[in-house]
């Protein structure tokens, strides 16, 4: 799951509640832990910032569960500098973000990622959302990276598109760690062959998102399609504004307050909360 990162009135990291939801997620079933992804507002913090709230969650978690640490960024030095101080704190995996706003030619893509492979050991996961970073990585890019670089393990899948994910698992003969990038499309990557999502559902509902994913891998597929349709109203409302404002305001909701969002990211609208919190309900989340 793609954690959030609480923060203080002041703006700086409230390591106080990052404990208590470490500690609230391996308790509920939660598989793996994603630090400073995109949900963890990672863009708005400063390297040092980023890298200590990493130390912070491998040192809490503390081998329970795999945490996989989001060190990418549109610069690739920057992308090896921290892939590598992440790896030394132990992190399981690293998740890296396309270049973005520079953006990158397909050829640019497996530079880049070659690049920082080459300064770790950690398993990489790419991680492809072009709605946010105008940058795709093509099936035969993912293929080339997964088949040539040992340590380039998967990706997580954000595009949306389920023919490009098709086409990724037939050009890797599913030899491949995909990930859903959609909480949305979770069984439907599974059917697939992916191996599970990583999700921002599972900030408010961990168990749910983890038992679609168990109960698809053991044969119930009807019991895991059914609480994927289940889930889908609220997934619509934690997407309503811009990942991570409603999914914050849904921690406050459920009585986990996670402090302010840091800009340009504001807070959720008035109409927005009360069609969250009703969605909630609708799923069997108890409100505070």
């Amino acid at each position: 799951m793609a954690i959030v990162t609480p923060f203080n009135e002041d703006g700086s990291i409230n390591y106080d509640r990052l404990d208590e939801l470490i500690e609230f997620h391996c308790a509920h079933k939660t598989d793996s832990i994603v630090i400073c992804g995109t949900t963890g507002e990672s863009a708005t913090m400063t390297e040092e910032e980023h890298m200590q709230c990493v130390k912070f969650t491998i040192d809490r978690v503390n081998k329970r569960v795999p945490v996989i640490a989001g060190t990418g960024s549109n610069c690739t030095r920057t992308a090896i500098d921290m892939s590598k101080e992440a790896s030394e704190y132990g992190a399981d995996g690293l998740l890296l973000v396309t270049p973005y706003y520079n953006k990158a030619t397909q050829n640019g893509l497996i530079g880049h990622f070659s690049a920082v492979a080459k300064e770790v050991t950690a398993p990489i996961i790419m991680y492809s959302v072009a709605s946010r970073t105008g940058c795709n990585i093509e099936p035969a890019t993912v293929a080339e990276l997964v088949k040539n670089v040992d340590n380039i393990v998967g990706v997580k899948e954000a595009s949306g598109n389920i023919s490009q994910v098709a086409k990724i698992m037939s050009l890797t003969d599913g030899n491949i760690d995909l990930y859903s990038g959609n909480d949305d499309q979770i069984v439907p990557l599974l059917s697939l062959g992916a191996k599970g999502v990583i999700s921002v559902l599972s900030n408010v509902a961990p168990k749910e998102t983890h038992d679609i994913c168990a109960k698809f891998f053991e044969g119930d597929m009807k019991g895991s399609l059914d609480l994927q349709l289940k889930a889908i109203p609220l997934i619509e409302k934690l997407f309503c504004e811009v990942n991570p404002i409603p999914v914050k305001k849904a921690m406050g909701l459920m009585g986990k307050d996670c402090g302010p969002l840091r800009m340009p990211l504001t807070e959720l609208s008035p109409e927005h909360t009360k069609a969250l919190a009703q969605a909630m309900k609708g799923f069997g989340i108890e409100l505070a």
